[in-house]
């Protein structure tokens, strides 16, 4: 791994301890971009910092960083924020702690609706477009006390595991300028990984967002399918698409998740919430533990040389923390399921983009794969998904058999490392034709169809420095099991801990202008 590409975060120097009991540094001695969200909630609690100095880092990190990779988009006025954060150390003078978010800066994803600030969807369409409401979620962070400093870039309608778009250009990875970010949470990936925001939302259908946390060195939660309440369609519809964290530990991960989902660990009020209400929680013993490894599907997956003798040297960590490993081999018809996936996509994904393609104005502005999406869905009977919805329903009662042998399965995120950032998307994988524009990321759909709570966990880096991802599968419902599992790998995998460095330059002309072909 070339130190060219890499470099290990910097150790905290010098503790105190917070009236919680929390062994923190001095933050005149480190950066504060530098502390994941517990560390900065609990040094806000405790008076050592004031939202005012967090916001004015954070500010500072973006004007620096940011040119480089295109991350955050829709930035707030400075002075804007700013006052918001004097509103904020004025409530607690007051005696008033609003949660666990109070005064950490947060960037949403520009697909989720922000009340007064610019949600593009990454579409010339709504180029201007701003809400006149916040979408549920981010009701829930504010009330926790988060202070918006912008909108995260992602692809055009979240379609691709790719960011770019042409309102805003293409976002950067983290680790390598000339390489994807993933998508289509590319922009909150990468917005954390370089430090600029603490933990960052995301959202996720196929992948969007593990996808580019395994391309930017980061843990993700796709929960459990129902945990995030729906929003704009009928809530009594099935759906592919849900909200979720990312962050640069599980920890961060665990509260940002209970904050989203407003978990019950809440019950304390909120002037008592701290990191350490939840540390507890991420805590088990493992010995005995069954890890399945699905890997390729026994061939049917193709990847990418190097990313599966990758991953499965990451599965180490599983033993090393008592776990018992073997691989799995399922006897399925996966061409099927890849088939009754596109039937689904489709009409769950095309159809709420029908009335745009109606219009020829609008449907010229419109990227070619949002139009494939909805030329699908018209070719769509009521038929084709009832049949489609019946084999899914079986493949779901697969997983849960498997579940009843092993307490986990595994297998990695991506089947790709990070790819040039002008390419759209590849067309080969292993040498194999991809077929569509999404075939290259098959290996996140199984999570997806049968809405079990996934994980993306760091896997390491490629001999080029290129970052890669696991997924981690629980039984449905099982989210908190998946954090504590991850909780326990990231203590023994060091790679969790490799930050990006920070002499990358880049041009204006590989960020904007949606410079993809």
């Amino acid at each position: 791994m070339s130190s060219d590409h890499l470099n290990l975060a910097r150790p905290l120097e010098s503790p105190i301890s917070t009236a919680q009991g929390t062994s923190l540094a001095p933050v005149r001695q480190c950066e504060i971009v530098e502390l994941g969200a517990c560390a900065l909630s609990d040094l806000i609690a405790a008076r050592e910092v004031s939202c005012l100095e967090v916001a004015t880092a954070c500010l500072d990190r973006i004007e620096r960083i940011n040119p480089s990779c295109n991350a955050v988009v829709s930035i707030r006025d400075r002075d804007e924020v700013l006052a918001e954060a004097r509103e904020k150390d004025a409530m607690l003078a007051c005696g008033v702690r609003q949660g666990w978010l109070h005064g950490i800066p947060q960037a949403i994803k520009d697909l989720a609706s922000t009340k007064g600030l610019r949600t593009t969807l990454g579409s010339p369409l709504h180029r201007d477009s701003i809400p006149s409401r916040d979408a549920l979620f981010v009701q829930r962070m504010k009330r926790s006390g988060a202070v918006l400093v912008g909108k995260t870039n992602t692809a055009e309608f979240g379609l691709g595991s790719q960011t770019y778009n042409p309102v805003f250009g293409t976002t950067l990875n983290a680790y390598d300028r000339t390489r994807t970010s993933g998508g289509s949470s590319g922009g909150a990936a990468v917005a954390v990984a370089t430090r600029m925001v603490p933990v960052a939302d995301g959202s996720d259908n196929a992948g969007s967002i593990r996808n580019p946390a395994a391309y930017n060195n980061l843990f993700s939660l796709r929960p459990s399918q129902g945990r995030m309440p729906p929003e704009g369609r009928d809530p009594h519809l099935p759906s592919f698409g849900t909200v979720g964290p990312m962050a640069r530990s599980v920890e961060d991960l665990a509260l940002l998740f209970a904050v989203q989902a407003e978990d019950e660990l809440w019950s304390q009020p909120a002037q008592e919430q701290t990191s350490a209400c939840f540390r507890e929680r991420l805590l088990r013993d493992w010995q005995g533990t069954r890890v399945g490894w699905l890997g390729d599907l026994h061939g049917y997956l193709p990847f990418e040389a190097g990313v599966l003798d990758l991953c499965r040297h990451a599965l180490r960590s599983f033993t090393d923390i008592g776990c018992d490993v073997e691989p799995v081999s399922i006897d399925y018809p996966f061409d099927q399921l890849w088939r009754d996936w596109i039937v689904l996509r489709a009409w769950l994904t095309g159809g709420p983009l029908a009335g745009r393609y109606a219009d020829p104005a609008k449907r010229a502005l419109m990227k070619d794969e949002a139009c494939w999406e909805v030329e699908q869905a018209m070719r769509l009977s009521a038929l084709d998904v009832f049949e489609a919805s019946g084999r899914r329903a079986e493949w779901c009662r697969t997983l849960d058999r498997l579940f009843k042998t092993y307490d986990f399965l595994v297998l990695p995120t991506a089947q790709c490392f990070p790819f040039d950032a002008r390419v759209t998307w590849p067309k080969e994988v292993g040498g194999r034709r991809m077929d569509t524009y999404y075939r290259w990321m098959e290996v996140v759909i199984y999570a997806t169809l049968a809405g079990c709570p996934v994980i993306n966990a760091p896997a390491g880096f490629s001999r080029d420095g290129l970052p890669m991802g696991l997924q981690i599968l629980a039984p449905g419902h099982g989210d908190l099991a998946c954090l504590q599992l991850a909780h326990a790998y990231e203590q023994v995998a060091p790679w969790c801990s490799i930050r990006p460095s920070e002499e990358i330059v880049t041009t204006e002309e590989q960020t904007h202008g949606c410079a993809c072909a």
